[in-house]
């Protein structure tokens, strides 16, 4: 939860619909939101189904792959492909969980606070309970699921890489150290580290992942000039669409989304949008109007994240299983 704000910062910036894009760099796009939301709606906007979403969702993915890792050692599965398919396995049994805690995560954090004056984001929820029952009355409840196939291509093999890294890391260290007990500072080091390159490397996926759960979609699309309840200002009566007249008289399909990255030109309106959800087919989307630069939006604050992340997490996995290691003996010995 400490992370929180950081991954705010990387999903205003994968998902940002202006242009130019409001958020550029890590240091002002944190500045920016605070100053102008705050830290609850803004930097933690979204905090609540993140923090609901991760324990049993964590609970799943760690149980998962210790058990999937360790049958596989057991029946002499080259150690690389353990970690690797392990990560995969405990990532797809925690999915059920933590996808629709993402789509409602990741659509808190973009529209940032209620009726937000500083930033158009196409949702306008009062909190996690609106944001359910209006997703689910709007758009269905597949719609909590939206964007689970690009979630799983982000984080199967995040996971997987993830874990490769940190026990490949653990090794070194183990040889270098010449101790099985390497001591904290490198827990942490090889937690971080593993964290922080699964995360640079999977940041495309991740863009088109917040990209695809971020749209309006047919069926949630704002309203025209005429429709009952919205003024001329473009406020409407029930609180959950803020249009302008203008974007009213477009009817617009899907919410626009930005089509330069931080480092590249500033495109015209009417680039080409995100329609589609197809993962491959957004990747190449984002190339072909954005460069590489658009698969790596984000990726500074995303780098921080999960290396953070990633390092205090590991840490503390590793610190349960020592425990675990000793006391599980101790009650085998008890019962014999």
């Amino acid at each position: 939860m400490l992370m929180h704000s950081l991954d705010t910062v990387k999903t205003r910036q994968q998902g940002d619909p202006h242009v130019p894009p409001k958020y550029t760099s890590l240091g002002s796009s944190y500045y920016k939101i605070f100053r102008q939301e705050g830290i609850r709606r803004g930097l933690y906007g979204g905090w609540l189904p993140a923090l609901l979403g991760s324990f049993p969702g964590t609970v799943l993915f760690f149980g998962t792959y210790e058990w999937s890792k360790r049958n596989m050692l057991a029946y002499g599965v080259q150690e690389h492909v353990a970690y690797l398919t392990a990560g995969f396995v405990g990532d797809l049994a925690a999915s059920i969980v933590y996808v629709p805690s993402e789509v409602l995560k990741t659509r808190m954090q973009l529209q940032g606070r209620y009726n937000n004056p500083y930033f158009t984001s196409g949702y306008n929820y009062r909190g996690m309970p609106d944001a359910m029952r209006t997703i689910v009355r709007q758009e269905g409840f597949p719609a909590l699921f939206y964007g689970y196939k690009a979630t799983l291509y982000r984080d199967l093999p995040y996971s997987a890489l993830q874990f490769m890294f940190y026990e490949q890391g653990q090794s070194w260290a183990r040889k270098w150290k010449k101790s099985r007990d390497i001591g904290w500072e490198m827990e942490l080091l090889t937690g971080a580290t593993a964290g922080g390159l699964a995360g640079i490397i999977t940041c495309p996926l991740d863009v088109v992942k917040t990209r695809l759960q971020t749209q309006v979609h047919p069926e949630a699309a704002v309203p025209t000039a005429e429709t009952p309840g919205v003024s001329k200002s473009g406020a409407v009566k029930d609180g959950h669409v803020k249009p302008t007249v203008e974007n009213a008289t477009q009817k617009l399909q899907k919410r626009l989304i930005s089509t330069s990255s931080p480092s590249t030109h500033t495109p015209q309106l009417g680039a080409a949008n995100l329609n589609t959800s197809s993962v491959f087919t957004g990747l190449k989307i984002i190339y072909k109007t954005e460069g590489v630069g658009g698969w790596f939006r984000g990726v500074g604050p995303r780098a921080v994240w999960t290396s953070i992340q990633s390092g205090c997490m590991l840490f503390l996995y590793q610190s349960i299983l020592r425990k675990l290691e000793v006391y599980i003996p101790m009650e085998e010995r008890n019962l014999a």
